[in-house]
């Protein structure tokens, strides 16, 4: 069952780090949850809504993500932590970070509660 669930969200966290995913406030309404909030690496504290108005306006950076890992914190909540690389738009510098996602399934389907990218040293 974990296999399954570890593949399942390591596959949603992948599409979520997809450039047509990421531009459409359609896709990306669906898959994260209405109390969503991130931390991202700049240390600022964002929800759902901020994400739908800034997101599909960015330039998508190009993601590696390796190293999933799954945790269960509760039959309906899941944390996958995972390693990431990431290459802005018009940079030539590869940024490295250790990410943190909460998964919460409703009625049958997750979505993304919490995401938390902190920037660490490359590996």
């Amino acid at each position: 069952m974990l296999t399954g669930l570890k593949q399942q969200l390591i596959e949603l966290e992948l599409y979520l780090l997809k450039s047509e995913v990421r531009t459409s406030a359609k896709e990306l309404s669906a898959l994260i949850h209405d109390d969503f909030l991130e931390f991202g690496g700049s240390g600022i504290r964002f929800g759902k809504e901020e994400v739908l108005i800034r997101l599909p306006q960015v330039k998508c950076p190009e993601f590696s993500a390796t190293d999933f890992e799954l945790r269960m914190l509760a039959p309906d909540l899941a944390q996958l932590l995972y390693r990431a690389t990431i290459l802005k738009p018009n940079e030539f510098i590869t940024r490295y970070s250790l990410r943190s996602s909460l998964w919460k399934e409703e009625d049958g389907r997750w979505q993304l509660i919490f995401h938390q990218g902190t920037p660490c040293e490359a590996f």
